[in-house]
């Protein structure tokens, strides 16, 4: 009743999914405000789609993907048709198979898969009610699930009760459920006590304030009772009173009965009566309940016709009472509920209890293999709170801690870890206690405050446990890299001089190469570069296997223009990260690996990346990563007025990521360049070349501040930085660029050779030699040498066309105008695959090399029909019809 704009709002959604697009929409409000009503409703509007629905359950949202296996498991004979890792990821977490689930997201990317299955038969709708109970596993896999849904007739509705934890809901459509209007509260409350006297009816619609539970229950329960008798209530308070003088007026033994049901929650009728028999109670008891509408009995099943109902239930009973149905519970269960055991037994403990803890802890280690990062947490912040002592107590909050981080629930990883290392002197707690709220700090306050206090964790073991205090260190290293902290890094590499690792250890090649980096920041490149060149050959070739540490890995290569083996390196990482569904390390990966593309001159494929980064990344909640991913694709010389539009957000956040932010300004200046605006790239790339990062990979902007000096007329600050420049460039045999930054410095046939020195060593850099290019070709057109300038002109035109550099393909054409050609079309001109977006190229690439849609959708955690949809919209753009031809299109470009 009332809801008609809502249910017209749900009408477009489901009419979307039957046309072949998806939508999703929290249904958020008070308690009674009608939020299942709607739902119920919109099943029957959904009754030509397939039905999936679930809701959250109190008891059990420490059970980690109860919820998803509550809804899923009827469709366990579709498992085989999705990706092997994303099929057994889910049996896992379902515990239908042995093995570990992986990535806590991987479960995500199976939801999306499964339902787009599916949906392959009929449209799908998707509906979840109560959904603030839903355990966290199963929370996050059909958060993920919704997100990324794309070309697929999946809609989806989750309903949401208003608590004080907010309902994770960023990027999907809230609708508000509010009062039902006056009238309708009228009509309401005369359909359910039409005898109401007009004075009570109207108090009785002032008190409930449209909330139609209130107004139903409290006309209900009126009788001879003024509806003021409970004083100034909240409507919820006022329907849980309503709730309880029902619950007071049933026999002693039924109200014992409805609390074991409460306790337990399942639903399970035959656990319930088992238990209840050794309470002395009995079936029949559970008679006048079902009378007064309090319960409803379905089969196997008993359930209160409303969760306050439940929560009444439980809240009104004696402490005493409680522990009493929490043990009948636990002794009831067997070995095949051992997790919802753990929990009665903790529910029944008066006091600590090393038997019950430990009982939690092996909760926690089962929670863990089937990747409910959240579920293990609080098994073993529960199990601390039981432990009988310090040292053990400590250990498992500690436990709770990390595992709390890894689900994403900072503050509370924090707060535990603060906890762990106040209750012991063992220092390797308290230093993986410091090592927690270090990482927390990256994203909370800045890398400086990570890298100080990981630094301060390593110190704590560097003598006991070497290899742990190297991970420590490692972090530490490159937060500072992170906040240009050059302090900070010169402390941690003076701590990792001191650690001494056993022979043959795989932490070897990563602590030399993160000393050897630390002489790099002091402009030490000549024997700073072997170090880190090794580390990326002992992570190509396996000799390490840590990801953070190929990661790095991947990073040094860059930062000393091993440029192709760093980007074969990311490239195989992002492959495996796909492959494992290692989903919350990709972001980390596609970071470096969007930067070596674009150093490699793969515009189009350091911009798919970027892309898929910063989706990714948005999708899971990775703030700080989606801001470093925006600045490189500000770098990104692919779309002009994208990047200066993203540049004012991401340069907000220069003082606490420097090095990130001057990616950004990097490609600020060299919009400027391209464009012609010499002044305003050189104060850009000023800064760039002088600030904290100006030896990092930022050395490799001197050459365009250079040149920008010197169309600015700016001589003598075009020389500023070349000595230090030289130097790296001798160290990584990079010396074509430098040959560059002479001949802009030079005149005369000395100018001309070094261009021609230049072009001879730029290698396997193509948009390194078509910038060249363009500098040449304009030096030959300003000495009258036409035909030598065009052809330069347009070589330079056509690569950067074809590599997607469209900024710098204008400038040259401009240059060819000057010269007074004006072709009709070029070669890049044609380039088709410009044409595509960057997840249509990534999706056609993958195409290209003989991938299926649903190979596809498994290694971009897309759905194989959002692939398919890709792929729609890519042929027309790129003038094929077949897929085979995609192969053939990529070969020629």
């Amino acid at each position: 009743m009332g809801r008609d704009r809502e249910r017209d709002r749900i009408a477009g959604l489901l009419e979307d999914a039957r046309s072949g697009r998806s939508g999703t929409v929290v249904i958020q409000g008070e308690a009674g405000i009608g939020k299942t009503a709607l739902l119920d409703q919109i099943a029957s509007d959904a009754a030509d789609m397939r039905l999936i629905r679930g809701a959250g359950i109190e008891s059990e949202t420490e059970l980690a993907f109860s919820g998803l296996h509550l809804m899923l498991h009827p469709y366990g004979d579709r498992f085989d048709a999705l990706p092997a890792q994303q099929a057994a990821a889910l049996r896992s977490a379902f515990g239908l198979a042995a093995g570990p689930a992986g990535d806590r997201f991987l479960i995500g990317a199976a939801t999306l898969t499964l339902l787009s299955e599916l949906a392959a038969d009929r449209p799908v709708a998707c509906l979840v009610d109560d959904a603030q109970w839903l355990d966290r596993a199963s929370l996050d896999a059909l958060l993920f699930a919704a997100r990324r849904l794309g070309a697929d007739p999946v809609s989806m509705v989750f309903t949401v009760r208003d608590t004080a934890r907010p309902f994770p809901d960023h990027g999907i459509d809230v609708l508000r459920l509010t009062g039902l209007d006056r009238a309708t509260a009228h009509d309401l409350v005369g359909t359910h006590a039409p005898g109401l006297t007009v004075p009570i009816r109207e108090r009785l619609l002032d008190e409930a304030a449209g909330n139609p539970l209130a107004l139903i229950e409290l006309a209900n329960s009126l009788g001879s009772r003024p509806v003021h008798e409970a004083g100034p209530l909240p409507v919820g308070g006022r329907v849980q009173e309503a709730f309880r003088r029902q619950l007071t007026e049933l026999p002693d033994a039924t109200g014992r009965l409805l609390l074991v049901i409460a306790a337990d929650g399942t639903a399970d009728l035959d656990v319930v009566l088992r238990a209840a028999e050794t309470l002395g109670l009995g079936p029949a008891d559970l008679g006048p309940a079902e009378e007064a509408r309090l319960v409803v009995l379905d089969g196997g099943d008993v359930r209160f016709r409303h969760p306050l109902i439940r929560a009444v239930t439980y809240q009104n009973a004696a402490h005493h009472q409680r522990i009493a149905v929490h043990d009948a519970l636990a002794k009831t269960l067997g070995d095949e509920h051992a997790d919802r055991r753990a929990w009665h037994l903790a529910a029944a403990a008066t006091g600590p209890d090393e038997n019950v803890a430990a009982e939690l802890e092996r909760a926690a280690h089962r929670a863990g293999h089937r990747g409910g990062t959240a579920a293990v947490a609080t098994a073993y912040e529960r199990a601390a709170r039981l432990s009988t002592e310090p040292e053990g107590k400590a250990r498992r909050l500690v436990h709770a801690a990390r595992a709390d981080y890894d689900a994403g629930r900072p503050d509370r990883a924090t707060r535990l870890a603060a906890e762990a290392a106040s209750l012991t002197a063992e220092d390797g707690v308290i230093a993986e206690a410091t090592f927690i709220r270090a990482q927390v700090a990256y994203e909370r306050e800045s890398p400086a405050a990570d890298a100080a206090l990981a630094l301060e964790g390593a110190k704590l073991i560097t003598g006991s446990d070497p290899e742990q205090a190297v991970s420590m260190l490692t972090e530490a290293v490159w937060s500072a890299r992170d906040a240009g902290a050059h302090d900070l890094v010169r402390q941690s590499v003076e701590q990792l001089r001191k650690v001494r690792l056993p022979a043959g250890s795989a932490k070897t090649p990563v602590t030399g190469a993160l000393i050897a980096y630390g002489r790099l920041l002091e402009g030490g490149a000549p024997g700073a570069v072997p170090p880190m060149r090794a580390l990326v050959d002992a992570a190509l070739n396996g000799e390490v296997e840590d990801l953070v540490e190929c990661v790095i890995g991947g990073y040094m290569g860059l930062l000393v223009a091993a440029d192709r083996p760093a980007t074969a390196l990311l490239e195989r990482m992002a492959a495996d990260a796909r492959a494992q569904g290692a989903l919350g390390w990709l972001p980390y990966i596609l970071e470096p690996l969007a930067i070596g593309r674009l150093l490699l001159g793969d515009v189009r494929g350091a911009d798919s990346a970027a892309a898929e980064g910063i989706s990714l990344a948005a999708d899971i909640g990775m703030d700080m990563q989606v801001t470093a991913l925006k600045c490189i694709a500000v770098r990104l010389e692919s779309d002009a007025e994208r990047s200066r539009a993203e540049a004012p957000g991401v340069l907000a956040h220069a003082g606490l990521h420097p090095a990130n932010a001057a990616l950004a300004s990097w490609g600020l200046g060299l919009l400027d360049l391209a464009g012609g605006h010499a002044d305003g790239a050189l104060e850009h790339l000023d800064a760039v070349c002088s600030g904290p990062a100006r030896h990092d990979l930022l050395i490799r902007a001197v050459p365009d501040h250079t040149e920008a000096a010197v169309r600015a007329g700016r001589p003598d600050l075009a020389r500023a930085y070349l000595p230090a420049f030289e130097a790296w460039a001798a160290a990584t045999s990079s010396t074509g660029m430098v040959s560059r930054c002479r001949a802009l410095l030079a005149d005369g046939d000395e100018a001309d050779e070094h261009y021609r020195t230049a072009l001879s060593l730029h290698g396997d850099h193509p948009y390194d030699a078509a910038r060249t290019r363009l500098l040449y070709g304009e030096w030959l057109r300003r000495r009258r040498r036409r035909t030598e300038a065009r052809t330069e002109l347009t070589t330079a035109e056509d690569a950067f066309a074809r590599i997607g550099a469209g900024v710098w393909a204008e400038r040259a054409r401009t240059e060819l105008e000057v010269l007074g050609d004006r072709p009709a079309a070029r070669t890049g001109d044609a380039d088709p695959l410009k044409r595509l977006t960057p997840q249509e190229l990534q999706v056609v690439r993958l195409a290209a090399v003989g991938l299926s849609n649903r190979e596809i959708g498994a290694q971009l955690y897309l759905s194989p029909r959002t692939v398919g949809h890709h792929l729609y919209k890519a042929y027309p753009k790129i003038g094929v019809t077949r897929r085979m031809e995609l192969a053939r299109l990529l070969s020629v470009t």
